[in-house]
């Protein structure tokens, strides 16, 4: 019996080494790269494989075109044992295939080879890692791979990197969506700009009214709008014959769907608002049936119909924009909503894309700890059916370790069984070297922070939420204590030492933010803002929040508004007595935010006081009689969040509290710009008045109008201080 091991285990060992492949030798090339078939994708194959090797010994692999021999490189040929973009890894008989089963397989088998078994990695935008190596010999290999997902998408600032883009095995909406239409298209098809006037009936019924605008929705009942969009998409196929897959979808905006009897009938039929929207979407499915129609389940039609099915040749893109954060969306109760309408679409759909987002849309340079979320959900995704994925993430340099996010979140859109926790340790080892193990506990310190404060995280978020949670003070202390480790143990090693400083500047954003919000504030902030602009600046940071507002626009405008400098309101402390009150969940907050002299930042959801399509009024009581020449009242300006500035408003002033005179009014002209602003409503006396008393009137916009995504619902407006100078 040992006799017969020893034979066995020789035996083997020859195997073995018949199925190695020399690749180069002592900096030579031992062997040549033959495309058994031209391809642009086997081109780029072969020339990213000849590149590495060069890179990593110095040695050029030729690329040939036939006459291949034992020894060599194949690339080429369709394998039956891997989806679309996956591929098989193949040394059997001396040489070293690598074929595809369709798309860029052969690229993805390339990238396979060199990182997994020649320990090349590129971790980031321009930044990969490998050892050089003299000599290079492939082990016996046999490998087929096929990705979870056909269509796998990030936000990632990184994606304009080629090299990195095809490492990361992503794709963009151009290379599978004709014309680039991939979501809320309807105005695109039919530009409200050029049928609304001619064709209300086209439009969406609203509050009683025919509302044409470029966020408003079809009228999806009306058979004339079919036609009319059979003839544009016609026009759009035969101007792109190259590509099959088109999205037909409701433009942004909430509850812009139409109100017509028609519409409503079926709504109330289908028990939700997309069986309206399934039932067009089938019809042109078999107008066209050589193509694929992708269509959103988002927000009002997030729920699936209970009678109707999409077609196979309708794609679901499905989104889970409402749900919290903090703990996977099969934890909580907007992520069980989402579970629900995901098995709802999976019981009658095998073609869904799903959206998730993760990212801090109003705060992106702020923490966002949700990386112990990303593996489980995304095999909720495949579980379900999901077969398209778009990842939504840090598409702005500077995000909450947007590097590792979107290198983790490409790992698992391949293959989301993957232990996730490993990935995260691979990376920071690749990525931040020496510093790793402080930025690793950081993060732990965080979620396990995040998870035991019972506060969501959502993608809409302020760090000023968390200020008593995972960002109260003796947490920020340990992190800073961390992050100081982080950088001393890479203090010899600029790149290195970049990558932590870079990812340090959310937490130094979140610093930023708390101060402004606490009386007592922070003697040494100002220095702590100038460093922040400082280091945004050498960077490259861009924005700090979907909306585009600037590092420099927000250090100035910081300065100006929350530095302890700004001349103190006489107003400070004054009792407010509401006749017309802001919103419920306002009112309570409404009785000292507008008088504290804390200033609301960029996130409604602190600090300011908010009414909605109603006009407001209130008295100010200062206590006694004082004297002023200044009134300001400050407004947020954020439109994605359906904030607009109202129509104007006035001041009134009085003794007694019973008997007004005007001091004077202020208007508001029409804003469209989307980023986030604060707009002062300010009068100024050219002579000093005299008063106990300020009443502050403000009046709505009404609704919101045609060019907004709340076309026809009532525009909020939202009041931070009353100044009194």
């Amino acid at each position: 019996m040992k006799k017969f091991l020893l034979l066995a285990t020789f035996i083997m060992g020859c195997l073995s080494a018949q199925a190695q492949i020399t690749l180069v030798k002592n900096q030579k090339p031992a062997a040549r790269i033959v495309l058994t078939e031209k391809s642009d994708v086997n081109q780029q194959a072969a020339t990213l494989l000849q590149d590495f090797i060069k890179r990593i010994s110095g040695a050029e692999l030729p690329i040939l075109y036939n006459g291949a021999k034992k020894g060599d490189v194949l690339i080429g040929g369709n394998t039956t044992q891997a989806t679309e973009d996956g591929f098989l890894l193949d040394t059997t008989n001396g040489m070293l295939r690598i074929q595809s089963g369709g798309d860029k397989g052969a690229i993805y088998g390339v990238v396979t080879l060199l990182e997994d078994y020649l320990g090349v990695n590129y971790y980031a935008k321009d930044f990969c890692t490998f050892n050089s190596q003299h000599t290079i010999i492939l082990p016996e290999i046999k490998r087929a791979e096929s990705p979870a997902f056909r269509y796998r998408q990030t936000h990632s600032y990184g994606n304009d990197d080629p090299l990195y883009k095809l490492w990361a095995r992503l794709e963009e909406p151009s290379e599978m969506f004709i014309d680039d239409m991939w979501v809320h298209t309807f105005n695109r098809i039919l530009p409200a700009s050029r049928f609304g006037k001619e064709h209300p009936e086209y439009y969406s019924l609203i509050n009683g009214e025919r509302r044409p605008g470029t966020h408003s929705q079809w009228c999806l009942t009306n058979p004339d709008v079919f036609e009319a969009v059979c003839t544009q998409l016609d026009s759009i196929f035969k101007a792109n014959p190259d590509l099959k897959m088109i999205s037909v979808s409701q433009n942004d905006g909430n509850d812009t769907y139409c109100h017509c009897p028609e519409c409503t009938a079926v709504d109330e039929y289908e028990g939700a608002h997309s069986g309206n929207f399934i039932r067009f979407l089938n019809k042109l499915a078999e107008r066209f049936p050589d193509k694929e129609f992708s269509t959103l389940a988002y927000l009002f039609t997030m729920q699936p119909p209970k009678h109707v099915k999409p077609l196979p040749n309708v794609n679901i893109m499905l989104c889970d924009i409402d749900c919290k954060r903090e703990v996977p969306l099969t934890d909580n109760a907007s992520g069980q909503w989402f579970k629900e309408a995901l098995e709802g679409w999976a019981k009658i759909s095998n073609n869904i894309f799903v959206w998730d987002y993760g990212i801090n849309f109003d705060n992106i340079v702020s923490p966002f700890p949700n990386f112990h979320i990303l593996q489980k959900n995304m095999q909720l995704f495949k579980d379900n059916h999901v077969t398209m994925h778009f990842a939504q993430v840090n598409g702005i340099k500077g995000g909450d370790f947007s590097e590792m996010r979107a290198w983790m979140l490409s790992k698992l859109m391949w293959n989301p069984y993957q232990d996730s926790d490993a990935l995260m340790r691979r990376f920071m080892e690749g990525y931040y070297g020496a510093a790793a193990p402080y930025l690793y506990q950081y993060q732990k310190i965080m979620q396990g922070a995040l998870l035991s404060s019972g506060t969501e995280l959502w993608i809409y978020d302020s760090p000023i939420t968390h200020k008593n949670g995972m960002l109260n003070a003796n947490l920020r202390k340990t992190y800073n204590e961390l992050f100081d480790k982080a950088e001393e143990a890479v203090k010899d090693n600029p790149v290195l030492l970049d990558h932590v400083r870079l990812n340090r500047l959310t937490l130094r954003y979140s610093e930023l933010e708390i101060v402004r919000t606490e009386a007592e504030g922070d003697p040494d902030i100002e220095n702590k803002l100038n460093a922040f602009e400082k280091l945004c600046a050498h960077y490259g940071v861009q924005s700090l929040n979907e909306r585009n507002n600037a590092p420099a626009d927000y250090c100035a405008l910081y300065r100006k508004r929350f530095l302890p400098n700004r001349q103190k309101s006489i107003a400070a402390g004054a009792k407010v007595t509401f006749q017309s009150a802001p919103d419920e969940k306002y009112r309570e907050l409404g009785e000292t935010a507008l008088t504290d002299q804390l200033f609301g930042g960029t996130t409604y959801v602190e600090s300011w006081v908010g009414w909605e399509g109603r006009d407001a009024s209130f008295t100010l009581d200062l206590g006694e009689q004082k004297k002023f020449t200044r009134i300001e009242a400050d407004f947020l300006h954020q439109l994605g969040a359906w904030i607009l500035l109202p129509k104007g408003g006035r001041f009134s002033i009085s003794q007694d509290g019973e008997h007004f005179e005007e001091f004077g009014s202020f208007q508001f002209a029409e804003d469209r710009d989307l980023q986030v602003k604060f707009v002062p409503g300010a009068v100024e006396s050219s002579v000093p008045k005299q008063a106990r008393y300020i009443k502050v009137e403000v009046e709505t916009l009404g609704l919101c109008p045609d060019w907004h995504y709340g076309v026809g619902y009532p525009a909020w407006f939202f009041m931070d201080e009353i100044s009194v100078y």
